[in-house]
């Protein structure tokens, strides 16, 4: 059973606590095989500690809940607020979706979408999240419903998005789904 024990300078909110928490056990787990009722962390707070000879009493930056920043992002590109969207992305950002060549800019996208269908929205069934140095992976899990070119409805058409979040904003999006599938002919 293991049972860790995080120190925190002051300045770190409830959220960010409970956040640090459940990652760590869950980090935790993917190397001891413990069960979630047995795994214990603890959070316990410090007021002043030294280091490289210097003394400090307040903690740094969080860093952003990138599920929540993914599905920001999601529901204004849903809703087309573009100027929106555009506020949550990374100098460089490039998107790719099925059959589209890389694109860099959003209104790209709604060029490319424009023949595929009249609209479309999305149905979460997950988020997912991976940690690397200096940036989070996450992966959106779902279906797809709306209304193909035609005026026909479609929906439960299956769809995984991924994108690379650093520095608080959207770096990259790569999109499957099974449109091409299902799409009328």
């Amino acid at each position: 059973m293991p049972v860790v024990n995080i120190t925190l300078l002051p300045g770190y909110g409830p959220n960010c606590e409970s956040r640090l928490v459940q990652r760590v056990a869950l980090a935790t787990r993917s190397v001891i095989a413990a069960q979630a009722a047995g795994t214990t962390v603890f959070v316990q707070h410090a007021a002043t500690y030294m280091r490289d000879g210097r003394v400090f009493s307040g903690g740094g930056p969080e860093v952003v809940d990138a599920a929540a920043l993914v599905r920001l992002f999601l529901d204004t590109m849903q809703a087309r607020d573009l100027s929106a969207a555009k506020a949550l992305l990374a100098p460089g950002f490039t998107m790719q979706f099925p059959g589209s060549p890389k694109m860099t800019e959003l209104e790209e996208l709604m060029a490319f979408s424009r023949d595929r269908y009249q609209n479309v929205s999305k149905t979460y069934e997950r988020f997912d999240e991976s940690w690397g140095d200096g940036y989070t992976t996450v992966y959106c899990f779902g279906t797809l419903q709306g209304v193909w070119p035609d005026g026909s409805a479609f929906e439960g058409v299956r769809f995984i998005d991924r994108f690379e979040i650093e520095a608080g904003r959207i770096r990259r999006q790569d999109v499957w789904n099974d449109l091409a599938v299902v799409r009328p002919r």
